[in-house]
């Protein structure tokens, strides 16, 4: 299978690793396969799981055997792995930047030797590839960050970081779903929810799309942040067939 590897994962699952490297091309590959399981709807096969490098599928052993499901599972991986990766979509989440929701965008310019306005002109120039959601429901880990603003975790994490708080960690850059704990720099605060348990989708964002940030004011955040609880906000997003998610020197 080209490298590519299953193996249990636990009595109820099995792990598909398709390579250690992590890359734009091998996330596309599992996008490809995950949106080729929703369409097989194979029997016993319950959920799956992508990640970096790899994909977890669950399934129910007494409706389908460890055995059939790997040969059921290299079929569709036959199927996708020469196919073209369908167009992704760009999800614009608007930002207010530092203030009470960013205090640690003073930190990240001074560290870098850059203004507040550049930290934020790097931050939002770009679309950002979902790499994989994980940490708590809905929270994106993003790839393509310049190094220009990477700084650092904080050396003692914080006991509570609000939901739609944007942060830095390293070379990387997220946004929290939920209320946590949490030692990212935080720099700014979108009012999008990116997990809503009353949505029939209740996680917003998708591995394989992109997100990219925007510079709003804090006028026009708490305006939006209304007609979120009025459910009258529209979200932007378009369909986009490539986008760069290399990070700049």
């Amino acid at each position: 299978m080209d490298g590519v590897k299953m193996s249990p994962f636990g009595d109820a699952a099995i792990r598909i690793q398709f390579g250690s490297v992590l890359s734009k091309e091998l996330n596309q590959t599992i996008r490809s396969f995950s949106q080729q399981l929703q369409q097989e709807d194979l029997r016993g096969v319950t959920e799956w799981v992508p990640t970096y490098t790899a994909v977890t599928v669950f399934y129910q052993p007494d409706k389908v055997s460890y055995q059939t499901l790997t040969q059921q599972l290299m079929s569709v991986y036959e199927e996708v792995k020469d196919s073209k990766v369908p167009p992704a979509k760009v999800i614009y989440i608007p930002t207010y930047y530092g203030g009470d929701v960013g205090p640690d965008l003073s930190y990240v310019a001074e560290r870098n030797h850059l203004s507040v306005d550049e930290v934020i002109s790097i931050h939002s120039n770009q679309p950002y590839l979902i790499y994989m959601i994980g940490f708590t429901p809905g929270f994106p880990y993003l790839g393509g960050m310049s190094k220009k603003i990477a700084t650092p975790r904080l050396e003692s994490p914080r006991a509570k970081v609000p939901a739609g708080s944007v942060g830095i960690a390293g070379e990387q850059t997220g946004v929290y779903s939920l209320d946590t704990p949490g030692g990212w720099q935080i720099i700014g605060k979108t009012p999008v929810k990116l997990y809503d348990h009353t949505r029939t989708e209740p996680v917003l964002l998708e591995a394989g799309n992109y997100l990219k940030f925007y510079s709003v004011t804090k006028e026009e955040y708490q305006a939006i942040e209304e007609q979120i609880e009025n459910n009258t906000y529209q979200l932007k997003q378009e369909w986009m067939e490539e986008a760069n998610d290399e990070s700049s020197n």
